[in-house]
């Protein structure tokens, strides 16, 4: 396996565990939720009663919102082939510049893998987009800072 590969294996590997704890978290806020909201008691003030379920509702509804969010970036993280090597920037390139590196994937912020900062992106994020079907030697202006790609894997 080359270099790029194992290293694009790893970064895959903690962006899937960065969002396999954000489903946990959001079925679990949603199974708590859920419940605080089943376990309200109807009191002699009754409009104690709705607010309560009302803002259990709400959260409810805002845990859901996350584990859809959630679930869309799983999707596209498994869109991605870390066996596969780009010449061309895409999704599932590994992605060294004189300014960092980066894996286009899922937004997952930094990674640190042998001493070695590493960010996860989407195409979607403005760095991203600048990025996408660019090669080795080619420049890109981003946030007033130029960035050399060096490598592309």
């Amino acid at each position: 396996m080359t270099d790029a590969k194992r290293i694009k294996a790893q970064l895959y590997a903690r962006c899937l565990a960065y969002v396999e704890q954000r489903i946990e978290t959001a079925r679990s806020s949603m199974e708590a939720a859920q419940e605080a909201a089943n376990s309200e008691t109807k009191s002699s003030a009754g409009d104690k009663y709705e607010t309560g379920r009302a803002m259990a509702q709400r959260e409810r509804d805002m845990s859901a919102a996350q584990l859809a969010e959630a679930l869309k970036l799983k999707k596209d993280l498994e869109q991605i082939n870390v066996e596969a090597v780009y010449e061309l920037v895409q999704r599932g390139s590994l992605v060294i510049t004189d300014q960092g590196n980066f894996f286009i994937s899922i937004s997952a912020g930094k990674i640190s893998l042998d001493g070695v900062d590493y960010f996860a992106i989407s195409l979607a994020s403005p760095i991203g987009t600048g990025l996408i079907n660019r090669k080795v030697g080619e420049e890109i202006r981003f946030n007033n800072r130029w960035y050399r790609i060096n490598d592309v894997g």
